[in-house]
């Protein structure tokens, strides 16, 4: 077994080469715009999962997501070369769902900053049930003398 600090070493090293290699040799049309995220090696170094976010639309994610499937050996051999170790990891591609979730997250944000807003102005207009003063003032006793 490796220890961690090199698996996430050679996570970064990953990363960097292929996001390298998908600028400067994979021209395939379906690539759109392609943002490599993260990596994870497992500690045996065997298998390296890449996050990808594509910016787009749901049809250039799913075209994206095609080219890097069909781009997976080039990438594969690229990493191989640059990186030196005895095994080259398989690669595994997953789309990144971090900025839709960030998305939604916002959205719920802004709903209950608007519901927080309505309660408030319902605050400010609203009076004591009761008395004005709810408070009752001292009983004074008058003197008979």
């Amino acid at each position: 077994m490796v220890d961690v600090a090199r698996a996430r070493k050679l996570a970064v090293r990953i990363r960097e080469v292929v996001s390298m290699t998908l600028e400067l040799q994979v021209k395939d049309p379906r690539l759109g715009m392609v943002t490599i995220t993260d990596a994870k090696v497992t500690p045996d170094l065997r298998e390296a999962t890449l996050y990808y976010t594509v910016y787009g639309d749901e049809a250039e994610r799913a075209s994206s997501a095609a080219a890097l499937e069909s781009a997976k050996g080039v990438l594969r051999s690229q990493v191989g070369r640059q990186m030196g170790t005895r095994y080259t990891p398989a690669l595994t591609f997953v789309a990144d769902v971090v900025p839709e979730t960030a998305g939604k997250i916002e959205e719920l944000l802004a709903q209950a900053r608007l519901a927080d807003a309505q309660v408030h102005a319902i605050a400010e207009r609203a009076s004591p049930a009761g008395d004005p003063d709810p408070y009752r003032a001292p009983r004074t006793v008058e003197d008979d003398a």
